[in-house]
């Protein structure tokens, strides 16, 4: 809240929500003395929005009584799409209290006969796409890093490992993504002197710096950071051959699961694997002829898979499970 302006539309929201508050509980606030207080006030007045000044034991600022701020100006269509856009942010994976200020100051404004239409939407609106469980990164680390990305300046980082493991390091962003749920930024990593990927939201700090970088050519953060997702290593290594083309395999299997490499017999899916039982079924998802290179401990789970469907066919139409044991 540096910018001036910032803290004058910060104090109207105060006054706002508070009615009434000291000089000093507003320069606590705002993080100034009570002397700009009192210009600030000056300034809300300037701009059409009076301002009481009251003095004494119980004096401080207020909003003029029977003064009341005009009406958000959105049309039905825009007021619509804007409750939409932050219902919809907050399902994928930007929940937050910056999400939820944000549609609770516009349904406060919103004229009323708007407002119960937007709520009849809110409380009858469906979802097919499951919640996120998203990871929101601190609102200033996300800007510093966005700003440093545009200007190409070196950031100093404070991070934490998924172990929960501290480390300082200087990097020059390359770009934001938001992926799944969570924010990610990519770029040249001077501690490892290599281009790594790192979640946002174990983002301690971020402080601008004042060396700048150039960003080398043919760089796209989007896939520098799906193809890093995909190297996060699990306890099996998996190379497969798909008897596909290479166009039909990138609409199937997203860059962030497996690396894909165009092949003289098909396509060579790269990729690593918690569980290799969940890698058979997946494969037999895909409904695509393969063949198994590694590791040969995948080549048994298949024929199990196969001998459980086969089983499973192979019982009659009569057939069926047990009920409920009656009590």
């Amino acid at each position: 809240m540096s910018h001036p302006t910032t803290r004058v539309l910060a104090m109207l929201e105060l006054l706002q929500a508070g009615h009434r508050m000291t000089g000093a509980d507003l320069a606590r606030r705002l993080g100034v003395d009570e002397r700009t207080v009192r210009r600030y006030a000056a300034r809300l007045g300037e701009l059409g929005i009076p301002v009481a000044a009251e003095r004494g034991r119980h004096g401080g600022y207020r909003l003029m009584p029977g003064y009341k701020l005009p009406p958000l100006m959105l049309t039905d269509d825009e007021a619509t799409a804007v409750v939409l856009g932050l219902l919809g942010g907050r399902r994928i994976g930007l929940p937050g209290q910056g999400t939820e200020s944000a549609l609770a100051k516009v349904r406060r404004v919103l004229p009323a006969a708007l407002r119960e239409r937007v709520h009849a939407l809110e409380e009858t609106l469906g979802f097919t796409l499951a919640a996120r469980d998203a990871a929101a990164p601190a609102t200033e680390a996300l800007l510093t890093l966005a700003a440093a990305t545009r200007e190409r300046r070196r950031v100093r980082l404070r991070y934490r490992s998924w172990q929960g493991e501290p480390s300082e390091r200087d990097l020059d962003p390359y770009g934001l993504v938001f992926h799944s749920g969570r924010w990610y930024v990519t770029g040249h990593d001077h501690r490892s002197g290599e281009v790594r990927t790192f979640r946002v939201d174990r983002v301690e700090s971020a402080e601008p710096g004042t060396g700048t970088y150039e960003v080398p050519e043919g760089i796209d953060p989007v896939q520098q950071v799906t193809r890093s997702l995909a190297r996060v290593p699990y306890a099996h290594e998996v190379e497969v051959l798909l008897e596909t083309t290479l166009a039909e395999a990138r609409r199937r299997i997203p860059a962030s699961t497996a690396t894909l490499t165009g092949d003289a017999g098909g396509v060579v899916m790269t990729t690593r694997a918690e569980r290799l039982d969940g890698m058979a079924r997946m494969l037999a998802g895909l409904g695509w002829p393969f063949v198994i290179r590694r590791p040969d401990e995948l080549r048994a789970h298949v024929r199990d898979l196969a001998a459980a469907l086969d089983a499973q066919a192979a019982r009659p139409a009569t057939d069926r499970p047990p009920g409920p044991a009656s009590g």
